[in-house]
């Protein structure tokens, strides 16, 4: 892969080797734990361009007030290249600033490396199982699955970004009471097809218009061979035909919003291969898996409560809050007891490190299963919950209630048809996953600056138009990313260009933060940031001709400042395509 440097690390780098030279030379104590020495950015700029703890951090272990460390440190500091300044604040913090010529450098490095700047080996190519989605195959995807789905894809994307080597993958939970309520639901529409009159859909079905079309694929297929046979003579094979046209549905409501998961995992075959009596087994082995009885919910006993013994996995030994049960009371297995199964098949595909994306509605079994992954693995593996808050849809405030076709809720296709599914991708992207998101139709389709998308594509298809204009103001000049890499970058000097570049430099930085916690909505804050400042800057040209980004009789100038404007444009697109969403070139 080809790697762009994360400043930040390539600094923190340098001065941990700047610390073992005082440590050879006895300005430190031998042995010091330098790992704790971090670079980041200082939270007001105008402290500088660079921030590091190391006094903080060292000062104990070595034995020194951190001041007089701080001290200490600055003439080693000021020897770095590229350091022009070495301010000590605070307590202790070491504040550094970077000549100019650093940031042009890094201007044209980003040029350079063209699309894949930001890319870096930060993974190692570590296996990353990231599984999202998984809806019930029961019907279309809603909304809140969308959520799930944008954000899910985009954490994938992130970590393929950074260097991880990512699966995405879908659960399929078609072995629960859910999928024979389904299998019941297309022998209706079934019987329909054929002419009966079913009247009412039953209590406890599914109502949706999508699954008509269904029942007529069945009777084209079959006939009237189900008609008037038992229940337990046609469910099996309903069953399956059901499952198979709602996931044919899924992957196409997927397909809508750029979405290809590369494994589809089902529950029923877990069951069916024995793996769930094989990872009970496993754990029985272990003597975490016993006979025991409960002790009632905290809060008012449920009328229906009746202490029972039953078969029950130390949840507790890893982390839970209770022991939790294996069995229901007709024998049959838990969603538990499957979901146990289902994880280590994925440990033992070589995932040591599982990130699960499930509704906020789930938020009360995340303990057991990072407890039941925790005991599988022997701690080997680790299983990190990621939990979508609902989206508040609505329509000029108001809000949007249901879709004809599902009966129930507003379907995601209806919304992907209605602003299309970039949109959906990004707006669903800007808040942190377990805050609520509102999602207005109106307010994200308008072309403002209150509309993220909107403002962040303007960036894009901005620096487009003004390479455009410089080809017909200069037919004659080379405006080439190759000749915009080499231009003249020291005419960028205004304190607004000069905030532009430290942004742009900080783009491999951030793809690495966001891709280590996890944080996909890093990425929107960013991309906001940067375009913010790009329209700024622009706005600024329109009363200072000193600033235009095509400066009339001055190729060299113009061929600057459009180099920054490429460099605004690259990261940029880069953001959008690790969101799936793809950069416009001009706004209609």
């Amino acid at each position: 892969m080809n790697d762009t440097i994360n400043l930040f690390r390539d600094f923190q780098t340098k001065i941990v080797a700047a610390l073992d030279g005082m440590a050879a030379n006895g300005a430190l104590p031998a042995g010091l734990d330098f790992s704790r020495v971090a670079v980041e950015p200082p939270r007001d700029p105008a402290h500088g361009d660079l921030a590091t703890n190391a006094a903080m951090v060292l000062a104990k272990p070595a034995g020194q007030p951190p001041l007089t460390l701080a001290a200490a440190l600055v003439p080693v500091l000021k020897a770095l290249p590229d350091v022009v300044a070495v301010e000590i604040a605070g307590p202790g913090f070491i504040n550094l600033r970077l000549a100019e010529s650093f940031w042009h450098g890094r201007l044209a490095a980003a040029i350079a490396a063209g699309d894949v700047y930001g890319r870096s080996s930060f993974g190692n190519r570590r296996k990353v199982n990231v599984e999202y989605v998984s809806a019930n195959p029961t019907g279309p995807m809603h909304v809140g699955h969308g959520r799930g789905a944008a954000f899910g894809d985009a954490l994938a994307n992130l970590l393929d970004a950074a260097g991880f080597e990512v699966t995405r993958e879908y659960y399929i939970n078609d072995a629960g009471a859910q999928v024979d309520a389904l299998a019941r639901s297309v022998h209706l529409r079934y019987r329909e097809a054929l002419g009966e009159s079913i009247g009412a859909i039953p209590e406890g079905l599914y109502p949706g218009d999508y699954l008509c079309a269904v029942g007529a694929a069945l009777a084209a297929r079959d006939g009237r061979k189900w008609l008037n046979q038992p229940e337990d003579t046609w469910l099996p094979s309903i069953r399956a035909f059901a499952v198979d046209a709602m996931m044919a549905l899924i992957r196409s409501d997927l397909a809508g919003i750029g979405i290809k998961h590369a494994v589809f995992t089902s529950e029923r075959g877990l069951v069916e291969r024995g793996s769930v009596d094989a990872a009970l087994k496993l754990l029985e082995g272990r003597g975490l898996i016993y006979t025991g009885t409960l002790e009632p919910p905290k809060g008012d006993k449920p009328d229906d409560w009746e202490p029972r013994p039953q078969t029950l996995f130390r949840a507790t030994q890893f982390g839970d809050d209770t022991d939790r049960p294996l069995k229901k009371s007709d024998g049959s297995w838990t969603y538990f007891a499957t979901d146990i199964a289902y994880h280590l098949d994925k440990f033992s595909r070589g995932f040591a490190v599982m990130i699960d994306v499930w509704g906020a509605d789930h938020g009360g079994y995340v303990k057991r299963m990072k407890a039941a992954v925790a005991a599988l693995s022997e701690g080997k593996a680790g299983l990190e919950v990621k939990l979508c808050q609902m989206v508040n849809l609505m329509n000029k405030g108001e809000p949007v209630k249901m879709s004809k076709r599902a009966g129930t809720f507003v379907t995601l296709r209806d919304v992907v048809d209605e602003v299309g599914k970039d949109v959906v991708r990004f707006i669903m992207l800007t808040r942190k996953n377990d805050q609520h998101l509102d999602f207005d139709l109106a307010k994200v389709t308008e072309q403002s600056k209150d509309n993220p998308v909107f403002y962040v594509q303007y960036a894009h298809a901005r620096h487009r138009s003004v390479i455009r204009q410089a080809a017909a103001e200069f037919p004659d000049a080379d405006f080439s990313d190759a000749a915009l890499g080499g231009a003249e970058l020291s005419r960028l000097r205004d304190p607004d260009e000069m905030a532009i570049l430290r942004t742009l430099a900080q783009w491999p930085r951030v793809v690495e933060t966001a891709a280590e916690t996890h944080e996909p909505h890093r990425i929107a804050f960013y991309l906001h940031d940067l375009a913010a400042a790009f329209h700024a800057l622009w706005t600024r040209g329109k009363d200072e001709t000193s600033l235009r980004f095509i400066v009339a009789g001055d190729v060299a100038a113009t061929r600057a400042r459009l180099a920054l404007a490429r460099g605004v444009g690259l990261v940029v697109a880069a953001g959008l395509r690790i969101f799936g969403v793809k950069p416009v070139e001009e706004m209609r």
